[in-house]
C-alpha cells in the first residue's frame, strides 16, 4: 500500500454554490479528519461556501485574473508551501495546475479531476474551440493521475480530447454522509412545506440555460392544469429575470417560488413531494443524490452524462427525454401520483463522503 500524503492541496476557482466547490469542500474536511494537512488554494476566494470552509485548513488566495496571472500565482505557491500532491478541480484550474507544474520543474505530483461533459466547459478564453481543445490536451497529458466524476464525463472528455480512455479513472462525488441525514431532518418554516395539502416541485441549480429550468416552468404550467401543486427552485443566476418573466406568462407565477441560494436545500427535499432535475447536461448531478438520499422521489432529464449512472437507468427514479415539457409534466404526475419509489438506501454507497475519500486518498497516494 502506498504511504498516504502528508499535506494535500485543493485547487479550484472560488467558492460559488456549485457542485465542484461542494465536492472539494467535503474532500478536504474528509482528508483533514483523517490527519492529513489540507491546504484550500482559490483563484478567488469569494462565494457563499466561504462559510463552509473547515477550520482547520490553510486557505490561499491568488486573487489571480486569467492564465498571464494565475500560473505564476500558482507557481509562487508550489514553490513556498511544500505540499505532497495537488487536486485541481474544473478545466480552467486543471489547465492552470498543469502550466505551473511546468514552470516550477514539475516537482509536485499533480492530479486533475474533470466534472463536466466537455474539458472546455465555462471558458471565457478569446481562443476558438479547437485551439483552447488542442491546450486542453496538451495541458491534460501531463497531469500524474486524471479523475473523471462519471463514466460519461470520462468518456466524452477522452474523446474529445483524442485521449485514452483509460486515462481517466472514475469516482464519484462524496455527496451522502451522516451529516446530510442530519441537515436533511431540519425544520422548514415556509408554510408550503407544512403539510399544507398542496404537494411542492422542486428543483435546484445554478439559474442558467444548461439548468433547464425553463423547460420546468413549462412541464409546471403543464400539470397545473389538472391539479394543484407549486414549485420551487433554488438558487442564482442570470437566468432569473427570464425565468420570472415566463412564470408570469404562463400564469402560475403565483405559485411559484424562487428565493435564490440557500445554505441548506435538503431540508426542503426531505419534505417535496418530487425533486426534478430539468438539465441539458451534468458532470454527475449531486443535487440529484441529495434529493435521494433524503428519501424523495425524483425525475430526472436523461442528459449526458450523471443522471442515468445515478438511476441505473431508471431503477430509482424516472428518467425523461431533455427539453421535453411534456414527458417532464408526465414524470412529475406520476410523481405526484406515488408511482415513482424513493431510491433504496442502497443505491447511495457509491456517493458516501467516507468511501469516496478513501478512493481520492488511494490515487493521491499513488503518485507522491
Amino acid at each position: 500500500m502506498c504511504e498516504r500524503p502528508s499535506r494535500v492541496s485543493l485547487f479550484w476557482g472560488s467558492l460559488v454554490g456549485g457542485g465542484i466547490e461542494h465536492v472539494m469542500v467535503a474532500l478536504a474536511q474528509g482528508f483533514l479528519n483523517r490527519g492529513i494537512d489540507t491546504d484550500i488554494v482559490l483563484l478567488k476566494k469569494k462565494g457563499e461556501l466561504l462559510g463552509s470552509l473547515p477550520s482547520d485548513c490553510r486557505v490561499f488566495n491568488l486573487r489571480a485574473n486569467g492564465l498571464v496571472e494565475s500560473v505564476p500565482s500558482l507557481a509562487t505557491y508550489l514553490r513556498h508551501h511544500h505540499t505532497s500532491v495537488l487536486l485541481s478541480a474544473a478545466p480552467y484550474p486543471n489547465r492552470v495546475a498543469l502550466l505551473a507544474k511546468v514552470i516550477t520543474g514539475g516537482f509536485t505530483p499533480i492530479v486533475i479531476s474533470e466534472h463536466n461533459v466537455s474539458p472546455i466547459a465555462g471558458s471565457r478564453s478569446m481562443l476558438p474551440d479547437w485551439g483552447l481543445t488542442h491546450i486542453t490536451k496538451a495541458t491534460y497529458l501531463l497531469a500524474d493521475r486524471a479523475v473523471a466524476v462519471s463514466e460519461g464525463v470520462a468518456d466524452r472528455v477522452s474523446e474529445r480530447l483524442h485521449m485514452r480512455r483509460e486515462k481517466f479513472d472514475v469516482v464519484y462525488n462524496p455527496v451522502v454522509s451522516m451529516e446530510t441525514l442530519g441537515h436533511a431532518n431540519r425544520d422548514v418554516e415556509h408554510s408550503w412545506f407544512q403539510n399544507s395539502g398542496t404537494p411542492v416541485v422542486l428543483g435546484v441549480g445554478r439559474l442558467v440555460e444548461e439548468k433547464g429550468f425553463s423547460v420546468l416552468l413549462e412541464a409546471f404550467a403543464k400539470v397545473r392544469k389538472s391539479r394543484r401543486a407549486r414549485l420551487v427552485i433554488f438558487g442564482e443566476g442570470s437566468e432569473r429575470r427570464a425565468l420570472e418573466q415566463q412564470a408570469e406568462h404562463l400564469g402560475v407565477s403565483d405559485q411559484v417560488w424562487m428565493p435564490g441560494f440557500v445554505s441548506n436545500p435538503l431540508k426542503y427535499m426531505s419534505k417535496a413531494s418530487v425533486f426534478v432535475l430539468s438539465s441539458k447536461s451534468e458532470g454527475l448531478g449531486n443535487v440529484l443524490i441529495e434529493a435521494m438520499s433524503c428519501g424523495t422521489p425524483v425525475v430526472s432529464t436523461d442528459c449526458p452524462s450523471g443522471p442515468a449512472e445515478i438511476l441505473e437507468g431508471g431503477k430509482h427514479g424516472k428518467l425523461v427525454p431533455v427539453e421535453d415539457p411534456s414527458a417532464l409534466a408526465m414524470g412529475v404526475e406520476e410523481a405526484l401520483d406515488g408511482k415513482i419509489d424513493p431510491a433504496p438506501r442502497s443505491a447511495l454507497n457509491r456517493f458516501q463522503r467516507d468511501r469516496v475519500t478513501e478512493q481520492y486518498l488511494d490515487i493521491l497516494s499513488s503518485v507522491t
